[in-house]
């Protein structure tokens, strides 16, 4: 996300010595670096903009693989939590109550949601979080990254994910009604950052925000990102949709799947050539933003793009192994959160193990599950063909059997994302 990315630029360009105890080992046994962080928490920068951020990223895409964090990592993030469900993007001294000063920010809070939900058991943060980011929720329908901010389509992306996750549905989640204005919906709010169909090649494309000044909307390919998969009521950790017919053509946008069709459309359209989106923040040289990418590549997936996100998603295995080195957990679980979304087996990205290369950042695993890295395809492959077997056996026992009752009960399988 472009605010959350540039946070993260910012304290990847400065080291400092945080309080607090070291952590363990890493994963991958070396010690920990000079720079002292807090025990539990992922990744040897400052996590001063990031810190909640990261840990649920990284928590998110361990759930989608079968990794099963260590306990001192989850522990971390829940105490991050302040009593109201909210939280900031880092609390240096989380055993100090929040209070005013506290600087509450709703990516963080809505990540922090959506990884507690994956992991299990943590019923009550979530729901305090859930609770809190309705309280927080603009005229528009839409979030801004701080409470009392303008909405943005980021900020109301991740919180249609937080929603989602929970069990919510975000076409229910409406703004308070005062002086005949309200009862907006968030995936209302996107409505209004999505850009027309005409000739220009931002056509189709989601704004970060309209223009303070002139109220124009400028295409953003971030946050079209971000819109597209939540205008599908999907999370961070979304799998790929059923495939999408009308390729990269723009039409008119009178509901939220046909505007994150253009959405979609539009980064198909921009990415054909190069394979990925190039930075767009401000003063940045004009190169490869593999961040972006990554998550185009969820976007894309989400709406049935399957060509250009597996296209783009080959060139983010060719290029983005340094990036993701310097950046971290974050950088790790986005490539890994692509993987997943396309199919890919995340230990053979590029000829490398995201997997191991997350958890190396971190505290190490408390446990993994017997069918971890296998892509989301191959899973569900394999179930399918389980369950067929079992159903076979069954039905060849109850011909033998007959007058002999069962009862059958099958698990529904998880569809999220």
């Amino acid at each position: 996300m472009t605010v959350r990315r540039c946070a993260a630029t910012l304290a990847a360009a400065t080291t400092v010595i945080l309080g607090g105890a070291a952590p363990a080992a890493f994963a991958d046994g070396t010690a920990p670096p000079a720079t002292t962080i807090p025990q539990g928490l992922y990744g040897t920068k400052d996590p001063a903009y990031d810190g909640v951020w990261r840990q649920s990223l990284a928590l998110l895409a361990q759930s989608t693989v079968g990794v099963k964090p260590a306990a001192q990592a989850v522990t971390w993030l829940t105490g991050q939590q302040c009593d109201t469900g909210a939280f900031a993007s880092y609390r240096p001294d989380a055993a100090k109550p929040c209070d005013a000063k506290t600087m509450l920010d709703t990516n963080a809070t809505a990540a922090a949601v959506q990884a507690l939900v994956a992991l299990g058991d943590h019923t009550d943060a979530v729901t305090k979080g859930v609770s809190w980011l309705k309280t927080v929720q603009n005229e528009d329908g839409g979030w801004a990254y701080n409470p009392s901010g303008k909405s943005d389509a980021n900020s109301t992306a991740v919180v249609i994910g937080a929603l989602a996750a929970a069990g919510e549905k975000p076409a229910d989640a409406k703004s308070a009604v005062k002086d005949g204005k309200g009862g907006k919906s968030p995936l209302d709010a996107l409505l209004t950052f999505a850009m027309p169909c005409d000739s220009t090649p931002a056509s189709g494309a989601f704004a970060y925000q309209p223009d303070l000044k002139t109220g124009k909307l400028y295409a953003n390919a971030d946050a079209s990102a971000a819109a597209v998969t939540a205008s599908y009521g999907k999370g961070l950790a979304a799998t790929a949709g059923h495939s999408d017919a009308k390729g990269t053509t723009c039409e008119k946008a009178a509901t939220p799947e046909q505007a994150a069709h253009n959405g979609a459309a539009y980064l198909a359209r921009t990415m054909a050539k190069s394979g990925h989106l190039n930075s767009a923040m401000p003063g940045a040289e004009n190169q490869p933003d593999f961040g972006n990418t990554a998550d185009a590549v969820v976007a894309l997936a989400a709406d049935g793009q399957e060509a250009q996100a597996k296209a783009s998603l080959q060139w983010l295995e060719k290029n983005a192994s340094g990036w993701a080195k310097e950046n971290g957990p974050a950088a790790y679980a986005q490539l890994l959160l692509a993987a997943n979304a396309t199919g890919t087996d995340p230990r053979n990205f590029g000829g490398a193990d995201l997997v191991s290369q997350l958890n190396a950042t971190g505290p190490k695993p408390a446990g993994v599950a017997a069918d971890q890295g296998k892509p989301a395809k191959e899973k569900s492959e394999k179930d399918d063909s389980s369950s067929t077997s079992v159903w076979w056996i069954v039905g060849v026992f109850f011909v033998a059997s007959v007058g002999v009752g069962f009862l059958v009960s099958a698990r529904k399988k998880n569809a999220q994302k």
